[in-house]
């Protein structure tokens, strides 16, 4: 007999969800579950919500865009991607971010190769219901410097939020 691994499945609600910057991410599945592979990571973006300027050289991320609209930016430009869009960040340390710009909530399903990001967005979220929203934290030099080098310790750079213009 074969040594299958059996499926994983959730329902709509299952899963580990934080709010990371006042956005919800529930993680769909992460490395412990992939063997280091991969992680898939349901976010759901509020407005005026989304990650600052940003790079991670050894694993790459890509975003296909459920619903909403979201404003790419990266050090080759600007890019507004909608409904159905898909975005996909190499590997190699681009800075990128991303930001909801409309006054409705997007929903993203994110994946990153290798798995990693998962682990970094537990550190730093705090725990949440699936599809509850907590405000955006206070963002004191104190608790940038924090943020900062808990993603270092996660294969990220964290770069000021005007980096990109």
């Amino acid at each position: 007999m074969e040594n299958h691994k059996k499926p994983i499945t959730l329902g709509s609600e299952e899963g580990k969800s934080v709010s990371v910057g006042g956005s919800t991410y529930r993680i769909l599945v992460g490395g412990k579950e992939t063997g280091g592979a991969f992680a898939t990571i349901d976010m759901l973006v509020p407005p005026g919500g989304g990650p600052g300027p940003h790079a991670h050289a050894d694993f790459e991320e890509s975003f296909y865009v459920i619903e909403g609209e979201i404003e790419v930016k990266s050090e080759f430009g600007t890019y507004t991607a909608t409904k159905g869009s898909f975005i996909s960040i190499p590997k190699g340390g681009v800075v990128n971010g991303f930001k909801n710009r409309t006054s409705h909530t997007a929903h993203l399903l994110c994946t990153v190769v290798p798995a990693g990001l998962e682990s970094l967005f537990v550190e730093i979220g705090q725990p949440v219901a699936a599809g509850q929203f907590l405000p955006p934290p206070v963002l004191d030099a104190a608790t940038i410097k924090k943020l900062q080098a808990i993603a270092e310790k996660h294969g990220q750079q964290v770069f000021p939020p005007d980096y990109l213009g």
